[in-house]
């Protein structure tokens, strides 16, 4: 996704070696990314990321239009990039025919609504729900239960599906689900620390089997 904005601080703008050092800026900034859904525009967050990465850089002042189109490149770049896999696609259409399917997602609303919206995923699931429309995002119990009162199902029913062991495993642990599973794509061993999920998967599409041995009548998923 920054390939393209450094593409175009190069091409059109002539920042050569200074291109790379002001989406580094941006990554970091993303990555400590920490506001209040309620009380902050994501818009205006992210372009400021991006404003102060070319001061930074570059010096001087006046940035804001190079920033809102930095910042709306990388954005369109990113939403286009969000598609789900076929096979993913024809596993979820076979598991609704045996289980419930809920997409729980933590993060600010505009910006996973659109993400939402850009991979098509609505249809594949009975309900949707975004963290930061909630009071509590995951680990919190409070959006679990949420989520088991919209599917009018009991916890003791539902699988939380994640791969993130922080947020999903732990708030399914919290919530006192009847199962976790860890989706570990790396295949990475966790920390003795870490939240220690019930079940892990190297693919979500191991899940139809592993749900069907486990038993559940409702399926979470990150």
């Amino acid at each position: 996704m920054l390939h393209q904005v450094i593409k175009l601080l190069q091409s059109k703008y002539q920042y050569r070696e200074e291109a790379k050092v002001i989406c580094d800026k941006v990554q970091v900034k993303l990555s400590k990314e920490c506001f209040h859904p309620y009380s902050t525009c994501i818009t205006d967050v992210r372009t400021a990321y991006w404003e102060e990465a070319i001061q930074e850089t570059r010096g001087g002042a006046n940035h804001r239009k190079l920033a809102e189109e930095c910042y709306f490149l990388w954005k369109s770049t990113r939403l286009q990039h969000m598609t789900l896999a076929e096979d993913v696609k024809a596993m979820l259409a076979e598991l609704r025919k045996e289980v419930r399917l809920l997409l729980l997602t933590n993060g600010d609303r505009q910006t996973q609504r659109e993400k939402i919206e850009a991979c098509a995923c609505q249809d594949y699931f009975d309900a949707i729900v975004v963290g930061g429309e909630q009071k509590e995002e995951k680990p919190a119990p409070s959006i679990f239960y949420h989520c088991c009162d919209l599917l009018g199902v009991q916890p003791g029913d539902c699988v939380m599906v994640g791969d993130t062991l922080e947020t999903d495993i732990q708030g399914g642990l919290n919530a006192g689900l009847k199962a976790t599973v860890w989706i570990n794509k790396s295949g990475r061993v966790p920390l003795t620390s870490s939240p220690m999920p019930h079940y892990m998967v190297s693919s979500v599409l191991e899940l139809p089997a592993l749900l069907q041995s486990i038993d559940c009548k409702v399926s979470m998923s990150v």
